[in-house]
């Protein structure tokens, strides 16, 4: 029998992350001893004065009716004036920026906007699980440019040279990388927006999520380069550097054609996003910015925590991450091996063979495009990390 459902969401794969999580979450309720490290989710609590704005909303009474589309102005004033001063881009006004339901909801108006049907997206891989996803799902076709773990899992402006072809539409890449952790020089992305300039279609999306995390100094922003803002749609959020995941807020800054249709879409799909939530927004963007300073130095600190770990166990082999909240180690040297009744042949087997025998809960590199790695993230107090560490040395030095 035929099933009554759409081609688009039969063929959709479902986000890896969550699945991992969700399969965590059951085996939690069951009183299992999970340690989970598989979703991208800070563990700090919202700032105290982004709490209080959203509070003093709620008690004012007046964001309890729609939002404008495209989100508040004085919203979009700030996240303007914030763009022009810290990141460079200089042409930011508040008209180019549109809020949205969190940054992937972003990116899929970006790409139902800019995509027809056989329109390729070259991807830097690895990449966030959703990216091809959203791409296919809008009628694009992904076309996957690699890193090595060599080059800090970083693909080159010449490798993007080499997959540019009359198809190709938009670049996407993330920095600091959501799985690898990885940031692009300045040096990388000005040879990056170099290739974009000789192709005069083609439009790079920045997904810069993780910004605040940025254990190597200044994050540069693509469309701050002589040429690049009408070349770039700038994707960024609250929801990492405010620890604000479920308050859902997050951002695009584009050309005004790319922005008035971005909201145009929204317009039809979501409307505007939550009143209370972006009030919040708008105290953790213009308030006090030392918590979340203080929230990178902790990863920073548990970074070089976890990589002391990871390097003390055989047969794993990481680079150091410089942002964000992620280790993704190659774990090629376990396929083949077995244990406890477990065949570990992929990155998907040792995530389930971890779940099952040390009690953690972690991704598999496949979904982000490196089979040979899985996505470990240090989103946790230290105490976890230490026994989830241990477990894990444990579980991988059973295999044989």
């Amino acid at each position: 029998m035929n099933s009554i459902l759409s081609d688009r969401v039969l063929n959709m794969e479902e986000s890896a992350t969550l699945a991992m999580a969700k399969k965590a979450r059951e085996l939690k309720s069951q009183g299992i001893d999970i340690i989970s490290l598989s979703l991208g989710e800070p563990d700090f609590k919202t700032p105290q004065h982004i709490q209080d704005a959203a509070k003093a909303a709620i008690d004012e009474g007046k964001y309890f009716s729609y939002s404008p589309v495209a989100g508040y102005q004085d919203l979009r004033e700030a996240i303007a004036k914030k763009l022009r001063e810290e990141n460079e881009i200089i042409s930011a006004k508040a008209e180019n920026i549109v809020v949205s339901t969190g940054a992937k909801h972003s990116i899929a108006n970006v790409f139902m906007c800019l995509i027809n049907e056989g329109d390729e997206v070259v991807i830097f891989s690895p990449y966030w699980v959703s990216y091809a996803e959203i791409i296919k799902l809008a009628g694009g076709v992904p076309i996957l440019i690699e890193g090595t773990l060599e080059n800090n899992f970083k693909a080159t402006a010449a490798q993007l040279e080499a997959a540019v072809t009359s198809k190709t539409k938009a670049v996407i890449y993330s920095s600091p990388c959501n799985p690898t952790g990885s940031v692009f020089s300045k040096e990388e992305l000005e040879a990056i927006a170099e290739v974009v300039k000789k192709h005069p279609t083609m439009m790079v999306i920045a997904d810069e999520i993780y910004e605040l995390i940025n254990f190597v100094g200044r994050n540069y922003s693509i469309a701050s380069f002589p040429g690049m803002f009408e070349r770039t749609i700038t994707v960024n959020g609250f929801s990492k550097g405010y620890a604000m995941t479920g308050w859902r807020v997050g951002y695009i800054c584009a050309p005004l054609e790319i922005a008035k249709a971005c909201e145009k879409i929204q317009g039809q799909f979501t409307s505007g996003g939550t009143g209370i939530a972006q009030r919040a927004a708008l105290a953790g963007i213009s308030g006090d910015q030392a918590p979340s300073k203080a929230m990178a130095e902790a990863y920073l600190r548990r970074r070089n925590l976890v990589l002391g770990l990871i390097q003390d166990i055989p047969g794993v082999k990481t680079h150091i991450p410089e942002g964000a909240f992620y280790f993704f180690p190659d774990v090629s040297s376990f396929f083949g091996k077995s244990a406890h009744g477990y065949e570990v042949k992929t990155a998907d087997d040792l995530c389930l063979y971890l779940l099952a025998i040390a009690n953690v809960s972690l991704v598999t590199g496949e979904a982000f495009g490196a089979p040979n790695c899985i996505r470990l993230s240090y989103a946790a107090s230290d105490e976890e990390l230490v026994e989830a560490m241990k477990r894990i040395k444990k579980a991988l030095g059973e295999l044989v």
